[in-house]
């Protein structure tokens, strides 16, 4: 016999697609409008979901729903940067991601959920946190697939992908906040490259 509301797998379901839908309404509405101009009762209509009761239910807050947000555009962006991979060479791959990333930043949606409000809703700390997450495992076996070949010379490899994170972050951030964003994109694209290849043996 089914409990009231059906069966535990139906209301699992049912459980994964509300909380599926209130972050697509969000990641929408976060993107449009921004976290601090977006009401949950908004967020609660475009989802279809019913009442505030719904979003509490599967989020503590609505930072904790901007978190999600956060994580799935960055998921995307690794995602992307994946199937984007055709360059020869791990030394390659890892310059054309960091500079894929800093195209994004032109993008509304990385801009305004990664670059402007993230830090500011997360927290520099938190922020910091999730794009060492995203980034930091990535670049380091990057490195590490460069320096078995041969590009680069042997060397501690978390703290230099910690290094080069750093850096591209703080460029995709000169995009973002710039007055001028697509030259600031070609600008930051032109340091990025002369850096990296700096570390080219």
């Amino acid at each position: 016999m089914s409990r009231r509301g059906g069966t535990a797998p139906d209301r699992a379901q049912r459980g994964v697609a509300t909380r599926t839908a209130l972050i697509a309404a969000a990641r929408e509405l976060f993107v449009t409008k921004g976290y601090f101009a977006t009401g949950t009762e908004e967020i609660v209509a475009k989802a279809k979901v019913g009442t505030r009761g719904a979003l509490y239910h599967h989020f503590a807050d609505k930072q904790a729903l901007f978190r999600a947000v956060f994580e799935a555009v960055e998921e995307d962006l690794l995602a992307r940067a994946i199937t984007d991979d055709v360059a020869p060479d791990a030394w390659q791959q890892l310059v054309a991601g960091l500079q894929g990333f800093l195209t994004a930043a032109l993008e509304p949606e990385v801009q305004r959920i990664i670059l402007v409000d993230g830090p500011a809703v997360l927290g520099w700390n938190d922020w910091r946190e999730l794009e060492a997450r995203y980034g930091v495992t990535v670049i380091e076996a990057a490195l590490e697939m460069a320096m078995d070949q041969g590009t680069i010379r042997t060397q501690p490899r978390r703290e230099l992908a910690h290094l080069i994170l750093a850096a591209v972050d703080e460029a995709a951030l000169l995009v973002a906040h710039s007055d001028d964003p697509e030259a600031a994109r070609r600008n930051a694209s032109e340091a990025l490259g002369q850096l990296l290849e700096g570390l080219r043996q």
